[in-house]
C-alpha cells in the first residue's frame, strides 16, 4: 500500500470493535442460551469461560493483528503467519479465518436483509390487525420465496441483494466508512436497546388479555434469572457458556486481529480490547436480557415462552406485541427492535469482509473499492443457496461448519500459534506495549494454561456429544464396557447426517421420506459449495504466498 491505512480515532476503533462483538447473538441468543441452562445460574459458568477464554483470547488477538500489522500483514493467513516463524502451514491455518469470513457473511447478510424487511413492514403497517399466527405465518412465508408476501416481487431476494450491495458500498469505504458506520450505529444501537429495556422492566401486567390473564412480564425475568444451581454440574451449561462468549465476543474468525492490524503501533490495545468487550458484556447481560422473553412474557404469558423460546421468538411474535402499545407506538417499536437488530447485523457484517480486503491489497495489490465490489459478487454467489434453499437446510448447514465449527478450530490453532510458537512472554509483552492500565500478572498464566486446553475440551466435546449430553451417564457407561454412545449433534454424526436418516427410516409417510431425502440432497450441495470455496482459497492464498516470497526477493 502507498500509505499505511489505520483508525482516525480510539473511540472509533473501540466502537467499531464493539459493533464487531454485538450482533445477533448478543439480543437473540444469549437470553434463550441463559434460560435453557440455569437462568441465573448460568451467569456463574458464563463469567468463568469470559475470565478463562474470553478475556485472554481477546487480549492474543489484538496484539496478534498489531504485531502482523507493523510488518505490513492485515489479513488472517498472514497475520497467523507471521506468529507462526515462517512455518509453511501456519497461512493455510488462517485460511480458515478468510473462509468462516465468506461463509458467514453469505448468510448473516440474509439475516440482516430480515432486519430490513421487517422495519419497512412496521413502519407501512403491514402487521397491523395480524394475530400472533398470522405474524408467524408471514415469516414461514417470507422465507418460502415462492409465496408474496408484500408489493415487491420476490421480496427475500431483492432484500437480500440490497443489502449486500450496502455492506460492500461501506465496505469500499475503508476504514473511514467502518468508522462513521460504527460512529453511528453504536450509540444508536444503544439507545434503541435502552429504550425497550425500559419497556420490558415497565409492562407489569399490563399487557394481559382475556386470552392471556396471566401474561406477566416479571414472570419472564423470574423465567430468565431465577437460579437453577443443580445445572452448575452439567457440562453442557458450561459448554453452552463456552459457546456464547465465542459467539457474542466474534472470537476464532479472524476479525479482531485484521481491525487490530490497522492499529498505530503503539496504541493501547489492552485497554481497547477490556473497554469493547465490556460494552459487549453490558449490552448482552444488562439490556439484551430484559427485552424479548419479558416482553414476550408480558403479553403472550411465561407458559407461551416456555413453549416457544427460540430464534423465531424475534420475527415471529414481537410485531404482534408491538400492535398491542397502539397505532403510534406500534410502527416505532417495530423500528426500534428491528432497527437495533439492523445496525447490529451491519456493524458485524462490515468486519467480515475486512480480512479479504486485506489479503488483496496487501498480496495482489488491489484497491480496496475493487475488492470490496468482488467480495460483494462472490457473497452473492454463496450465499443466494442460503435464501432460495433456506427451508431445504442450506442455511444451517452454513451456520454449524462456518459459524460454530471453523471458530473453535481456529481459536484453538491461533491460540497454539500464539502461546507457543511466537512464545507467551513476547505475546505478553506485545499485549502490554503503550498500555495504560496494568494487566494482572495471573491472566498471563491463564492465557498460557488454561485458554488453549479449554479451547480444545469445547472442540473434543462437538466432535464426539455424548447422547443427550449426558456426559456423566456416557462416562458411566464407558467404565462398564457399554462404549460411547454419540449425540446426532455431534461432529461425526452430523457428517454422516445420522439425524436426518433416522428420521427417514423411522417414517411410513412417503411424503416426509421425499422431504427428508430431498433435505439430505441440498446439505450435501451445500457441503460441495463451502468445500470448492475452501479449497479456492487454498490455491488463493498459496499463489499470494508466491507473490510474498517473490517481492522479499527483491527487497
Amino acid at each position: 500500500m502507498s500509505k499505511k491505512e489505520s483508525w482516525d480515532s480510539r473511540v472509533g476503533l473501540i466502537l467499531a470493535m464493539a459493533g464487531n462483538a454485538v450482533g445477533f447473538g448478543n439480543f437473540l441468543r444469549f437470553p434463550i442460551q441463559a434460560a435453557q441452562n440455569g437462568g441465573g445460574a448460568f451467569l456463574i459458568p458464563y463469567l468463568i469461560c469470559f475470565i478463562l477464554m474470553g478475556i485472554p483470547l481477546f487480549l492474543m488477538e489484538w496484539a496478534m493483528g498489531r504485531l502482523a500489522g507493523k510488518s505490513g500483514n492485515h489479513s488472517t493467513p498472514f497475520i497467523i503467519h507471521t506468529l507462526g516463524k515462517g512455518g509453511k502451514i501456519w497461512k493455510y491455518v488462517g485460511v480458515i479465518g478468510i473462509f468462516s469470513n465468506i461463509a458467514i457473511l453469505a448468510y448473516y447478510s440474509y439475516l440482516e436483509s430480515w432486519t430490513i424487511s421487517y422495519v419497512m413492514h412496521s413502519l407501512s403497517g403491514t402487521f397491523s390487525g395480524m394475530s400472533q399466527s398470522e405474524v408467524a405465518r408471514f415469516f414461514e412465508n417470507y422465507v418460502n420465496i415462492n409465496v408474496s408476501t408484500t408489493f415487491i416481487p420476490y421480496e427475500a431476494v431483492v432484500i437480500y441483494i440490497l443489502c449486500i450491495l450496502l455492506n460492500t458500498y461501506i465496505l469500499s469505504k475503508g476504514l473511514n466508512g467502518i468508522e462513521k458506520m460504527a460512529k453511528i450505529g453504536m450509540p444508536l444501537l444503544l439507545l434503541f436497546a435502552l429504550a425497550l429495556a425500559i419497556k420490558g422492566w415497565t409492562i407489569g401486567t399490563s399487557g394481559a388479555t382475556a386470552e392471556h390473564p396471566d401474561a406477566n412480564a416479571w414472570d419472564g425475568l423470574n423465567f430468565l434469572w431465577n437460579p437453577r444451581f443443580e445445572t452448575i454440574w452439567d457440562p453442557k451449561t458450561w459448554l453452552a457458556a463456552a459457546g456464547q462468549i465465542f459467539f457474542t465476543l466474534s472470537m476464532g474468525m479472524g476479525l479482531i486481529q485484521c481491525y487490530a492490524s490497522y492499529i498505530r503501533s503503539k496504541e493501547d490495545i489492552a485497554l481497547g480490547a477490556l473497554t469493547s468487550g465490556f460494552i459487549n458484556e453490558f449490552t448482552e447481560v444488562i439490556l439484551a436480557s430484559v427485552i424479548v422473553i419479558p416482553i414476550a412474557s408480558g403479553y403472550l404469558g411465561i407458559d407461551w415462552v416456555k413453549e416457544n423460546a427460540g430464534f423465531g421468538i424475534a420475527f415471529q411474535t414481537m410485531p404482534y406485541l408491538f400492535q398491542q402499545w397502539g397505532s403510534i407506538l406500534a410502527p416505532l417499536g417495530g423500528l426500534f427492535w428491528f432497527g437495533l437488530l439492523f445496525f447490529a447485523g451491519i456493524t458485524t457484517a462490515l468486519a467480515f469482509g475486512t480480512p479479504w480486503v486485506g489479503m488483496l491489497r496487501d498480496e495482489f495489490q488491489w484497491k480496496r473499492e475493487k475488492s470490496a465490489w468482488v467480495l460483494g459478487v462472490l457473497v452473492f454467489i454463496v450465499g443466494i443457496p442460503t435464501v432460495l434453499f433456506y427451508n431445504q437446510g442450506v442455511f444451517d448447514e452454513y451456520d454449524y461448519w462456518a459459524g460454530t465449527l471453523s471458530i473453535v478450530l481456529l481459536a484453538l490453532l491461533e491460540s497454539i500459534a500464539f502461546v507457543w510458537v511466537l512464545g507467551m512472554d513476547k505475546g505478553w509483552k506485545e499485549i502490554n506495549e503503550g498500555a495504560h492500565i496494568k494487566l494482572p500478572i495471573a491472566l498471563k498464566y491463564i492465557s498460557q494454561y488454561i485458554t488453549p486446553y479449554l479451547l480444545l475440551m469445547v472442540l473434543l466435546a462437538a466432535i464426539f456429544t455424548p447422547l443427550n449430553n449426558d456426559w456423566i451417564g456416557v462416562i458411566k457407561n464407558l467404565t462398564s464396557g457399554n462404549g460411547w454412545m454419540l449425540d446426532n449433534s455431534s461432529l461425526i454424526k452430523t457428517i454422516t447426517q445420522a439425524s436426518l436418516k433416522e428420521r427417514i427410516v423411522q417414517s411410513t409417510d412417503p411424503i416426509v421420506i421425499a422431504q427428508l431425502e430431498r433435505k439430505i440432497s441440498y446439505s450435501n450441495f451445500a457441503r460441495i459449495l463451502l468445500i470448492v470455496l475452501f479449497t479456492s482459497l487454498c490455491l488463493l492464498v498459496h499463489q499470494a504466498a508466491k507473490r510474498h516470497r517473490e517481492r522479499d526477493v527483491i527487497t
